[in-house]
């Protein structure tokens, strides 16, 4: 059903309305960001901080549709720590806060069903519009007939036919500006520098045909800059005038803002293309605009994982978490997606074509960092398997019916079965918890992504690290030495080695596997992968076998939704150099950390309230979860250290 409502439009609503990074200096102390005031900060980038960059609240038109009642306030309460009511009546809390959230509610139509819903009756009985006034007594009777509300609303503003009262362009922008400026209001009331970051940002919704083109555009900014900008539609408009309102953000008010591709698995092979949007060359001017306004992908969430395709990756045996169900390439599930169109839907794919088109033009458009986020439409920022409230509140556990978030576990029934994915979460090496210091993780492209669970990953490539800087400060090493993930090595003619480590949940599964991740333009042209095993665990028992390493095993017992974790390791770290170097090569490496099998949400689920999975569903019920880290380039000459923010027009 979400899919139908996402499908329908965003298509038409942006009418509606309703009257009434640097580089690291190493200095102790920085400013935090406007009016945080100063605190102290480490040296080097000292732990990863977990947030959430794309969820949204009642005032997504979507989001209230499918029957969410909790606003960015009760969004920033939960995320960090705080126990909320969930719409349905039940009991919500994280087992651990985030430290950071972007609110990234739809730009299109910000709020406007809330506005409806929230009007006095005799206001809008005032208005002496009969369909109006049927919505709003439907929205208020029952969450069916609330859909059913919302769903002709949605309707009419596609076909454009809206009342009269609800289709003025200057009264859209008014309340937009009313609630936009509210919600910044709040998030600078939420934001604690050091303990807790709320960065403002907001969804931008392209999608032409229902080829999903969305991107979340996060500030880096309080609300003295952000104030001044309202979020930028994304129905009528293209990728580069997205890029282009950015960049006057940032010359208006000397802020910063970037862009977050998501889903690029539903864009039908659009997200990704070799090409202008046109279908003409892609021009060196585009690839770097698009490199400076987009130094992150959203790589895993709710609606499936992007990594990779086994189609794409016939090779690699670990290649397709999160594809299964989600076979079909657009949003509402319509669209085909051919083979050949893989390619774009993609993030090992484009990463790939970007060596290629940096051959061809100077300039990686598809230079970019990986990150995980939920898209929940709950208001409620979870990532865990054993506490998903669902896509929508249609799924979520209620008072009355526990059973409600399992209804369509068994099946495909209504779009809310066994291949969502609980969600995921991304990960910033930061020296301290603020607006400045998280943002600049992300245009540095210090990120990483999991699919939920909170593992500590961390890579350095160079040239001359050895087993011996395990030894001492070899963080210090990796970052006077090397560089981090979302950096860049200039060729030596040697091949580079690189520091890995991976530390286990605290409160999660052992790890299976370190992989490393290599993409390369060979000497005829063509570009390659390769997928190598670093470092596993119990390596001596575990011998490969025709060049694989061998099962972890399996613990989940599938009546209780138990696992142990008397397989795997806690920590696995390495030095690993590339055997496969060639001087002169362009080159991309990026660490994959494996889990051992654990339940999915599904199996939790299933248990919890007493529902037999379908065949299907219980062959997908166990999972091996994974962290995938922004890559590491090397570069015939060295370009740069990260893609400029846009700081100029």
């Amino acid at each position: 059903m979400q899919m139908t409502w996402k499908a329908a439009a965003l298509a038409g609503i942006a009418s509606i309305s309703l009257a009434g990074c640097d580089a690291l200096s190493g200095v102790d102390e920085a400013q935090s960001g406007d009016g945080e005031g100063t605190i102290e900060l480490a040296e080097f980038p000292d732990r990863p901080y977990w947030g959430d960059t794309h969820l949204h609240t009642d005032n997504s038109v979507d989001a209230f549709g499918f029957g969410v009642r909790l606003g960015p306030e009760d969004a920033l309460r939960f995320a960090s720590g705080e126990e909320v009511t969930a719409t349905t009546g039940v009991p919500a809390k994280l087992a651990r806060p985030l430290d950071f959230l972007v609110i990234a509610d739809h730009s299109d139509g910000l709020g406007a069903t809330r506005r409806l819903y929230d009007a006095p009756r005799i206001g809008v009985q005032a208005m002496g519009d009969e369909t109006m006034l049927r919505w709003y007594d439907m929205m208020h009777e029952s969450p069916e007939q609330s859909q059913r509300a919302i769903g002709e609303l949605i309707t009419a503003a596609a076909n454009g036919t809206l009342p009269e009262a609800m289709s003025d362009p200057e009264r859209q922008k008014e309340n937009t500006t009313d609630i936009w400026n509210t919600q910044l209001e709040i998030l600078d009331r939420y934001n604690k520098p050091g303990s807790f970051t709320a960065l403002a940002g907001f969804e931008w919704t392209l999608m032409p045909d229902g080829n999903n083109l969305h991107r979340v555009v996060m500030f880096r900014d309080g609300s003295d800059r952000t104030s001044q900008i309202l979020p930028f539609p994304g129905l009528s408009n293209t990728a580069e005038q997205l890029w282009d309102y950015m960049s006057a953000y940032a010359e208006k008010t000397g802020g910063k803002a970037l862009a977050i591709p998501h889903n690029s698995n539903l864009s039908n092979g659009m997200m990704f293309e070799m090409t202008m949007p046109d279908g003409s060359a892609m021009t060196a001017e585009y690839a770097a605009k698009r490199a400076a306004a987009e130094p992150v992908v959203e790589v895993t969430q709710i609606k499936g994982d992007s990594e990779s395709h086994p189609l794409l990756s016939p090779n690699d045996e670990m290649a397709g978490y999160g594809v299964k169900g989600w076979e079909l390439g657009n949003l509402p599930l319509t669209a085909k997606t051919e083979p050949e169109m893989l390619g774009g839907n993609y993030v090992r794919e484009a990463l790939k074509r970007g060596l290629s088109l940096e051959e061809q033009l100077g300039v990686n458009p598809y230079a970019f960092g990986m990150i995980g986020s939920t898209d929940s439409h709950t208001s409620l920022a979870t990532g865990d398997e054993d506490n998903f409230f669902g896509k929508h509140t249609g799924n979520e556990p209620s008072v009355e019916d526990r059973a409600t978030a399992a209804q369509n576990l068994g099946t495909r029934e209504g779009r809310f079965g066994w291949h969502y994915l609980a969600g995921g979460y991304a990960a910033a090496w930061a020296r301290g918890n603020t607006r400045a210091e998280i943002f600049d993780a992300f245009a540095r492209r210090e990120v990483y992504a999991t699919t939920g669970p909170r593992m500590s990953v961390r890579i350095f490539g160079g040239f001359d690290f050895t087993d011996a800087d395990w030894d001492g400060d070899w963080v210090r090493a990796g970052y006077t030495r090397g560089v981090p993930m979302g950096g860049e090595l200039a060729d030596k003619g040697s091949a580079p080695s690189f520091l890995i480590s991976a530390l286990k949940d605290p409160d999660g599964a052992n790890l299976d596997r370190v992989q490393v991740v290599k993409g390369w333009i060979d000497a005829s042209g063509e570009a390659q992968e390769q997928v190598y095993d670093a470092v596993w665990s119990d390596m001596e028992s575990r011998a490969l076998s025709g060049g694989k390493v061998p099962s972890v095993g399996d613990t989940v017992d599938r009546e209780t939704a138990n696992y142990t974790n008397d397989i795997g390791a806690a920590e696995l770290r390495t030095v690993w150099t590339d055997p496969d170097y060639s001087e002169g090569q362009r080159a991309f490496y990026y660490v994959r950390v494996i889990e051992i099998p654990t339940p999915r949400w599904s199996l939790f689920d299933a248990v919890r309230f007493g529902i037999t999975l379908s065949e299907e569903a219980m062959a997908d019920a166990v999972a091996q979860e994974r962290a995938y880290t922004s890559p590491i380039w090397l570069r015939p000459a060295l370009v740069a250290t990260a893609p400029a923010i846009m700081e100029e027009g």
